[in-house]
């Protein structure tokens, strides 16, 4: 399992929110681009970031924020919020992202999710944000009637390289991260499962590890806020490798 760290973008801040809702914000950076340095040099060997204000409008607002934060680390980054046709995937990929991350149009758009599977197969990533055991999309404000993990299976199905999973009433909380969703999910598919929402402590991560299909960790508040330090994580993971070994 990898650490990743979260980058939020909103009004061109670094920024969490609190169970996704846009009036619940705290902006930690005004700099995206000096933060996503920030998190390299700590050591991260990926980056996840979203442009919140396109998850909402359906358009890539920070676009050139993020080809910017791209093109200025040597580390592979993911992409997601608002990327809702094949032009803005082919547009992040051309600007150096590593994966885009499809969201709502996994519901919404299944032309767009059979195309940009058949064209970048290890490229894209289905983002599953669910609320109360439903899907939820266009930043987090609807939700559908799908379970998530009927979603997955059929985002499997069509050929998607992973899955995002966030538990929303967990994001930005601090109470740690809904460990049964996760277990569940690992039993249902063989896609590898990035979990995101609550991962606070060093306990939380170890659980992590331990859950079938659990392939990464997207940690955004718990960094910010001091409550987890990124070397203190790394460092729990390696030892774990290294005594699985």
């Amino acid at each position: 399992m990898i650490l990743i760290p979260a980058i939020d973008i909103k009004d061109g801040h670094c920024v969490r929110l609190v169970q996704g809702e846009m009036d619940q914000v705290t902006v930690y950076s005004q700099h995206p681009v000096e933060m996503a340095y920030h998190w390299q040099r700590e050591g991260a060997k990926r980056l996840h970031l979203v442009d919140l204000n396109g998850a909402v409008t359906g358009q890539s607002i920070h676009f050139h924020l993020i080809k910017e934060i791209i093109q200025a680390v040597s580390i592979p980054v993911e992409v997601g919020g608002g990327i809702r046709s094949l032009q803005q995937v082919e547009d992040y990929l051309a600007a150096g992202a590593t994966w885009v991350v499809l969201g709502t149009s996994i519901l919404s758009d299944e032309s767009l999710v059979r195309e940009t599977a058949r064209k970048f197969p290890k490229q894209v990533i289905a983002g599953i944000d669910c609320k109360q055991g439903r899907v939820a999309t266009r930043g987090w404000i609807h939700l559908s009637d799908i379970h998530p993990i009927d979603l997955a299976k059929k985002m499997q199905d069509v050929g998607f390289s992973a899955v995002i999973l966030t538990d929303i009433e967990k994001d930005g909380t601090l109470t740690g991260p809904n460990f049964s969703l996760y277990q569940e999910m690992g039993e249902a598919i063989t896609l590898p499962i990035i979990a995101s929402g609550g991962i606070t402590t060093l306990t939380d991560i170890s659980r992590l590890n331990q859950i079938k299909g659990i392939s990464g960790a997207i940690i955004g508040k718990a960094l910010y806020s001091g409550a987890l330090s990124y070397h203190d994580a790394s460092n729990l993971l390696n030892k774990e490798a290294f005594r699985a070994n």
